[in-house]
């Protein structure tokens, strides 16, 4: 199909990690190395990280792990004063070197450099008008239009010429960006994604997609970056520029669900006692009775254990993870997940075999991981399998940077609760409602929440749906 001069295919969108440091004292690019390292659960496919020392600024990027590419060094600079990383999926634009970040660029205010965390429900439109005026894109992801709408922004201060940026965008985004003087972090109006700040006993500045990232540094936290908010930090320290704090809130709920790591506290909700509670509430929702309580490892575990501590069921390792194969929901093609299923999971036999297995999961978003699960364990043995899940059916896309952006392909979209059991294979099959998930992130206001998966509820009412619908829709012109 075509949509505004593009040809585009029904893809996935998923989800990233920034970092970012500013010191006079420490090792930044070790520092947003380590970051990286904790984030890397955000983004698989490829890490960069952007280095100035107050007058020449780098770049190093690469395909893979943390790990993998900075495998022969971390790169460094005398004198290095800022650093920012980035960790990838894609969200738009194929998984390609040229696609990576930290984005960095000249222009005639001098170097910038920007890793962003997202999805823009505009670029396409922002994009195609700044192509008629003459401007040249380097690459097919949306984040390339913040640099080029700073880089043409008449603005004064570079402060000026990104707020001025950020009021034409629609969407999802936290922003780390990098000036040869100023580490600049921003969140969206409503808040989709997370973003912190922390400071080291040194008096070094970060900023985190999770709090996690601060831990590794050593770090203490600050505060989250509001809504709204840019904060820029130099040498006289903080300074906080709200740009849009009246607007809706609307972070995202599955950040608790799935994709932060228990250990991060997220707009002062603890993930962990988040998930915990939502096994809680499934097991007074779903009342099933079983011999042991299993989960999906790893980010099915927590939910699992408040299962066990609220049904007094006992709590079993059941599947064995391999902890060297990523998530499967978060691999780019659907042929990659499918050979990471085999790859990542093990039944354990002598556990299962002949027991009533309550077995706890996140998610069911296509349903072809939850049923060769489902067939895995009765395989070992398991006599009966009753599947429980800590979020409510996923049936609507989400445009705001998660893997679930085209309805027929999520499972909840034309199939019931029943028909889903069939499917997957399980004797019984419960989803938390969407008031019991709810009562689970007490410490935020639950009506601040994005919800849209579930219930359609778009928060963006005039940009819901982004132009093209299609993380290749930069790559695939219409002839």
């Amino acid at each position: 199909m075509y949509e505004n001069g593009y040809n585009v295919e029904p893809k996935w969108k998923e989800e990233c990690g920034v970092y970012g440091v500013f010191s006079r004292t420490e090792d930044v690019s070790g520092l947003t190395y380590l970051g990286l390292y904790a984030l890397q659960h955000r983004g698989q496919e490829s890490a960069g990280i952007a280095i100035t020392d107050g007058a020449w600024m780098d770049v190093t990027r690469g395909m893979g792990l943390v790990n993998e590419v900075f495998r022969h060094q971390v790169p460094h600079m005398e004198n290095q004063c800022i650093a920012i990383g980035h960790v990838r999926y894609s969200t738009t634009g194929s998984s390609l070197l040229c696609n990576t970040q930290p984005l960095m660029v000249n222009y005639s205010g001098g170097k910038i450099a920007l890793a962003h965390n997202g999805n823009l429900t505009n670029a396409a439109e922002i994009r195609h008008e700044l192509e008629e005026q003459g401007t040249i894109f380097q690459t097919s992801i949306d984040s390339e239009v913040f640099v080029n709408l700073i880089a043409r922004s008449r603005a004064e201060t570079v402060e000026e010429k990104i707020i001025e940026s950020l009021k034409k965008i629609r969407g999802a985004y936290c922003l780390a960006i990098m000036t040869e003087d100023k580490l600049i972090g921003a969140r969206d109006p409503q808040g989709f994604r997370p973003l912190c700040l922390g400071k080291t006993e040194e008096g070094s500045y970060i900023l985190s997609s999770e709090s996690c990232g601060l831990d590794v540094a050593g770090a203490e936290f600050v505060r989250d970056i509001a809504p709204g908010e840019m904060v820029v930090i130099d040498d006289s320290g903080v300074k906080s520029y709200p740009f849009a704090m009246n607007e809706k809130k609307a972070s995202c709920i599955f950040e608790y669900i799935y994709f932060a790591r228990p250990d991060s506290v997220i707009d002062g909700q603890s993930v962990h006692d988040a998930r915990f509670m939502m096994g809680r509430v499934l097991a007074r929702e779903a009342k099933f009775k079983g011999d042991i309580v299993i989960s999906v490892p790893d980010s099915g575990t927590t939910a699992a254990t408040g299962y066990a501590y609220e049904s007094g069921i006992p709590f079993v390792e059941g599947l064995i993870k391999n902890r060297y194969i990523g998530r499967t929901f978060i691999q780019p093609t659907q042929k990659k997940r499918d050979t990471s299923v085999k790859l990542k999971l093990n039944a354990i036999r002598s556990v299962v075999a002949g027991k009533s297995v309550i077995m706890v999961d996140d998610s069911i978003v296509r349903g072809t991981t939850s049923g060769k699960i489902v067939n895995m364990l009765k395989q070992a043995g398991a006599k009966e399998v009753h599947m429980c899940i800590s979020s409510p059916p996923i049936g609507y896309p989400c445009y705001y940077g998660i893997d679930t952006s085209v309805r027929k392909e999520l499972i909840a979209a034309t199939k019931s609760v029943e028909e889903i059991r069939e499917f997957i294979g399980a004797d019984s099959l419960h989803f938390i409602s969407l008031e019991g998930l709810k009562s689970c992130v007490s410490e935020v206001n639950a009506d601040d929440m994005c919800y849209a998966c579930f219930n359609s509820a778009y928060p963006i009412a005039d940009g819901e749906k982004p132009a093209g619908d299609s993380k290749y829709v930069f790559e695939q012109r219409k002839k």
